[in-house]
């Protein structure tokens, strides 16, 4: 008798792979089970393990002892030691009933032992649970297999979250470091990663402009501290403002002075047009708070220099105190013609001058011997353009 299949009505059906080299036993056995799974024959060891090494393994074996060739031990060494074959479960069906024998098949990976004359209801009976209990087994195998991949895709998310909090802190550190310099408009644009850090240190032709109080030294010396902090906190809120609706960027402020730049991190259209519009809307600001002051016994005015040209800018200092640095010529420059402005007035430089002339009421002052500055420096007052209305009013 050679292997077979033999059909079963129930195609979803545990498969089991019969394997005994008596004709007589493997027809008995196929008429036990047949009603309720699909079964195969193997009348030698060798056939057996060709059956459960193929294309359709079975679910279980029920395995003789004694065969000729292969014994039933030498098949259940060799399907246990495959890693394809070694969880198929094994019934070994013998008439070798002594303890030594048993335990020599439970040694070698078999999950049963069941002597013959078989009894056909308790060989059913551990046919079914040990087919539970593989089915079980592969479920949990399954479910390990299942819970280590999302414990590798939980490390993953918790690895890129702490990546993406770290960017987000070092987003923000970056963002608090931007917003004491630069307008928040600025500072979005740089965050949208449409420009260069700014921090880092590079050249650019910038508009400088230099803002300083004039009377403040004798201010302070006369006036209670409040009165000064009142002051000034009135005098930054409002120039402030002025910054940063022109987008200007903040190099610094100390006291009564500050200078603010244009032209970088974010490259504009005539940067001398727009620092010098800023400068005289702050000397009409100023104006309203100086009435005010007035009132109160405060003199004080508003001098403004504005210059144009390249400087070298980006973070200075050492590591845990860093600043921002505007550094050339056109610092200098702007602060010295901020030095020799009277209150109330606003002097830019001849290149600054070229470029708003067109656009303001302007003045040659005179080339003035600055500090500083070897030849001397053609300067010029600016001022509103006046319109129709201005001119009926005068």
């Amino acid at each position: 008798m050679g292997e077979c299949l033999v059909p079963d009505s129930n195609a979803a059906a545990a498969s089991i792979l019969i394997v005994d080299d008596t004709p007589t036993n493997l027809a008995l056995m196929v008429e036990l089970l047949q009603p309720h799974y699909r079964t195969r024959v193997a009348i030698n060891g060798e056939k057996a393990i060709a059956l459960a090494l193929g294309t359709e393994p079975p679910d279980l074996i029920l395995l003789d002892v004694m065969m000729p060739g292969l014994s039933g031990y030498d098949v259940c060494r060799r399907i246990k030691a495959d890693p394809r074959t070694r969880d198929i479960p094994i019934i070994f069906l013998s008439a070798m009933g002594a303890v030594e024998d048993e335990t020599l098949g439970l040694q070698l990976g078999g999950v049963d032992y069941v002597t013959k004359p078989i009894r056909p209801a308790i060989v059913l009976a551990r046919i079914r649970t040990h087919l539970a209990m593989a089915g079980q087994s592969r479920e949990r195998e399954r479910l390990v297999t299942r819970l280590e991949q999302q414990t590798s895709a939980l490390s993953e998310l918790n690895h890129t979250l702490e990546q993406r909090i770290a960017d987000g802190v070092a987003q923000v550190e970056r963002l608090g470091r931007l917003k004491r310099y630069f307008s928040p408009s600025v500072v979005d644009l740089m965050l949208s990663g449409n420009s260069d850090d700014p921090l880092k240190s590079h050249r650019r032709e910038v508009a400088a402009a230099f803002v300083d109080l004039r009377g403040f030294t004798a201010f302070t010396e006369a006036s209670d501290p409040e009165d000064v902090m009142h002051v000034i906190r009135q005098y930054h809120e409002a120039m402030g403002a002025l910054v940063m609706s022109h987008g200007g960027s903040l190099e610094h402020f100390a006291g009564d002075g500050m200078m603010i730049y244009f032209n970088d991190p974010v490259e504009i259209d005539n940067p001398a047009l727009v620092a010098v519009d800023m400068a005289i809307g702050m000397q009409a600001r100023f104006t309203e708070l100086k009435s005010d002051w007035h009132r109160r016994g405060y003199e004080l005015s508003l001098g403004i220099g504005v210059a144009q040209g390249f400087a070298t800018i980006g973070a200075i200092g050492f590591e845990g105190r860093r600043d921002y640095g505007v550094i050339g010529n056109v610092t200098n420059l702007a602060a010295r013609l901020c030095s020799e402005a009277a209150g109330g007035q606003v002097l830019v430089s001849q290149r600054v001058h070229g470029f708003v002339a067109d656009h303001v009421c302007s003045e040659f002052v005179g080339n003035m011997q600055l500090k500083g500055f070897r030849n001397p420096v053609a300067v010029y007052a600016v001022s509103p353009r006046r319109g129709p209305a201005d001119d009926a009013q005068a």
